[in-house]
């Protein structure tokens, strides 16, 4: 095994990154949850980390590696490749120290994330959009780094940003008034996940950490159960904060010794949460700042009674997003379904389906259809909303009934991709 893996960051190491973060990195809430407290019987506490200045704890890490660069490394420069929460994190640095900064995104980048980088970067950094995915950004950021003699600020699997990172578990343990008995933090590249457990492995052992990876995505779980880092074929990339192919090697060789345990959550879970803490708490977080929230209900009987701390990670939420939100959130409850329906091609058969067939709580949410004379029916797509998963069955019995199921498209990922 090479050595480089075995690197755990000490507590010193964390302490001095804390003390180049003073001023720069706000230090978060550690705030008790009513709503979530009352919900599990337990002492929910919630690491506010979507509070920081860029919205995200990603400044920590991005700062401390780039301000430890010699004066020789910062003179020629930094690239990084981001569409989130990192570019965001390292244009500010750059901003802060007076370095010169390249940030590679992909092109299919949101307007309005590209605009967050460049207000927090200033005049310090240079965007440049290539390619169509992450990975082909990050090819050519690292090409730029060999061609230019540049230094590449990895996003997680870096020694100083592990050690920024954990900067987040030392506020915890001296905001806390009482011992934690468990605590949740989100896992995408396992920087965080890293810093946070070996900290608390070195000052609070008898805390649980347990790892949430977003289902779709599951990287450090994977690797874990195979004992070496492994690298998925595919991901779902709703959870993009969280959503990575491979884990850091640095990483998982920390995160297999202390974490307790690596769960993963439904990305339907997680739109429900975000849901939830905006119309109950006024929170906004983004799919990766909710994953540790969503932990909570696979552990109900668990943390009853006990302390717990859930770091929620981030708040660079699109609110163009938001329908998308809702829609998986109603998938995962089982209350949107999605038909096609076979109308007969006669005057009424639309109002005989309103009347006879929908229950009086169902909801026509999506309707597509295309009328062919030369058939005697002709097929709909259509979307209901439904006020409890109980009339499902009974829906579809009077579809059935009245001849006019064709076909259920929820459990048909292939066609189901075209509507959700």
């Amino acid at each position: 095994m090479d050595v480089t893996t075995k690197y755990i960051p000490e507590i010193k190491q964390v302490k001095e990154a804390a003390e180049t973060l003073k001023g720069v990195a706000v230090r978060t809430p550690l705030a008790p949850s009513m709503t979530y407290s009352g919900a599990f019987g337990a002492n929910v506490l919630l690491k506010r980390e979507d509070l920081q200045v860029v919205r995200s704890y990603k400044i920590r890490g991005a700062y401390n590696k780039i301000r430890s660069l010699s004066g020789d490394e910062k003179a020629r420069g930094i690239v990084c490749a981001s569409a989130g929460n990192h570019a965001q994190g390292v244009a500010m640095s750059c901003n802060k120290l007076g370095i010169k900064g390249t940030i590679y995104m992909p092109v299919p980048t949101p307007k309005q994330k590209i605009s967050q980088v460049k207000m927090f970067g200033g005049d310090q950094i240079d965007i440049v959009l290539e390619g169509d995915t992450f990975d082909d950004s990050n090819k050519a950021a690292l090409a730029e780094c060999r061609k230019q003699g540049k230094t590449f600020v990895h996003p997680f699997d870096d020694e100083k940003v592990i050690e920024g990172q954990a900067t987040v578990g030392l506020e915890i343990l001296e905001q806390a008034d009482t011992p934690i008995d468990y605590l949740f933090v989100p896992v995408g590249g396992g920087g965080l996940a890293s810093g946070l457990s070996a900290v608390f492995n070195a000052l609070s052992p008898q805390t649980r950490i347990i790892g949430v990876e977003p289902e779709g995505a599951p990287s450090m779980s994977r690797s874990i159960e195979n004992n070496r880092n492994t690298e998925l074929d595919r991901i779902e990339k709703f959870v993009d904060g969280a959503a990575v192919k491979r884990v850091g090697d640095k990483t998982f060789e920390i995160c297999r010794q202390f974490l307790h345990d690596v769960i993963t959550v439904p990305e339907g879970k997680v739109c429900q949460t975000i849901l939830d803490l905006y119309n109950k708490d006024a929170i906004v977080v983004e799919p990766a700042g909710a994953l540790t929230i969503s932990a909570l209900d696979f552990y109900r009987d668990t943390i009853k009674d006990k302390t717990v701390v859930c770091v929620v990670s981030g708040s660079n939420n699109d609110i163009t997003r938001t329908a998308e939100i809702k829609e998986r959130a109603l998938l995962y409850a089982n209350l949107k379904h999605y038909f096609i329906v076979r109308f007969p091609q006669r005057a009424g058969a639309l109002k005989e389906f309103v009347a006879e067939i929908l229950g009086p709580n169902d909801d026509i949410t999506h309707f597509q259809y295309t009328k062919k004379h030369s058939r005697e029916n002709a097929p709909a797509v259509v979307g209901i909303e439904l006020k409890s998963e109980a009339d499902l069955e009974p829906l579809i019995e009077r579809m059935k009934e009245h001849h006019f199921y064709g076909d259920y498209l929820n459990n048909k990922p292939d066609l189901f991709q075209f509507l959700v």
